[in-house]
């Protein structure tokens, strides 16, 4: 009996101590653990010289500065980690926690926000941005929270122009041309409605496409256009206007509510004032982007009359029709008028 009790007793200090040791370890990790930053990865498919690529790097920056050892971003430009359609899903599993994607790829997810692709609704930036601000445009972001996307500011690129082997002063000078676009049902409408060959294809792969001839066309911002080199392979670029490029900043609602308060509250300051920022340089962007290519003598740009214009205003309009039961017409309706002039 003794000797059983001082067997127990020696088997429970020694199995007390490996406790002991297991508990050390393990609050020794659990302690690391808790002491790592938050990861941030931020996957987007654009130059780091475009709009978008320089607001990301930004966003990098200011948090690095600002949330130094307790957060950290990093940021994967030019498709480097996953395309747009793949990050939508890789958001909402949480294996990537913010995305800027491109409008146009939402409209699997609601048809809400196919209204930035209805050609020639907004005339400008600034008018996009006044949309945007307003309560129509601030619903958005809660509009595909049971999809996993939670926005929280829109990055502007810039507005759309045609490129192609010929210059297109009128939506007949497009018929039968093989047009990439992006993933949009809108943007597939309205090259039809100018009887073109809509072609969706990732932005990745027009730069080949449009120098082998497995496209004609695109259309692009300016600052797109220079940095992915798409002059260099289209004799023409119109300038059109007829179209907006745009980026919803997005995050996992589920990582985003996780988050300690202070870190949430400082990283959507700092988004806020990224936006603000990256909205102002959107415009001298594209602009460098047009002197750089009228400068390259490899495109030639023409610029539309109001008369030529308003053709193809006319000829692309029904698109709206078409898509209004999809989008709503109050929506649409609000947006056209903050496009009107003050009377």
């Amino acid at each position: 009996m003794i000797t059983r009790s001082r067997n127990s007793f020696a088997i429970s200090k020694v199995g007390g101590a490996v406790l002991l040791c297991v508990l050390t370890l393990f609050l020794g990790c659990s302690k690391e653990t808790t002491d790592a930053p938050i990861l941030i990865k931020f996957p987007h498919v654009t130059a780091p010289a475009t709009p978008k690529g320089q607001a990301a790097e930004r966003f990098r920056q200011l948090v690095e500065k600002r949330l130094a050892g307790r957060v950290t971003v990093e940021v994967y430009p030019s498709g480097q980690l996953m395309s747009d359609d793949d990050s939508l899903d890789a958001l909402a599993f949480g294996e990537v926690q913010m995305i800027a994607i491109s409008l146009s790829k939402l409209d699997r997810l609601t048809h809400k926000f196919q209204i930035f692709d209805l050609p020639f609704l907004f005339p400008d930036l600034q008018t996009v941005e006044k949309f945007q601000a307003s309560d129509y445009g601030k619903e958005l972001f809660n509009s595909i929270v049971d999809r996993k996307l939670l926005g929280l500011s829109f990055w502007h690129n810039g507005m759309k122009q045609f490129g192609g082997p010929v210059p297109m002063r009128s939506p007949q000078d497009a018929a039968g041309l093989k047009f990439r676009i992006m993933e949009s049902d809108v943007l597939q409408a309205q090259i039809l409605q100018i009887d073109g060959n809509p072609q969706k294809m990732a932005l990745g792969e027009v730069y080949q496409a449009l120098q082998t001839g497995a496209v004609d066309a695109q259309e692009n911002t300016w600052s797109n256009t220079y940095s992915s080199k798409f002059y260099e392979v289209q004799d023409y670029i119109t300038e059109t206007n007829h179209g907006y490029i745009g980026y919803l900043v997005a995050v996992n609602p589920d990582f985003w509510n996780s988050l300690p308060d202070d870190i949430r509250s400082e990283l959507d300051a700092i988004v806020k004032e990224v936006s603000v920022w990256a909205n102002e340089q959107a415009a001298s962007i594209n602009l460098a982007g047009k002197e750089k290519i009228i400068a390259s003598g490899q495109s030639e740009v023409i610029e539309l009359t109001a008369e030529e214009r308003a053709g193809w205003q006319q000829a692309m309009r029904p698109v709206w029709e078409k898509f209004s039961d999809n989008i709503g017409a109050d929506l649409i309706n609000a947006a056209e008028a903050y496009g009107k002039p003050a009377e």
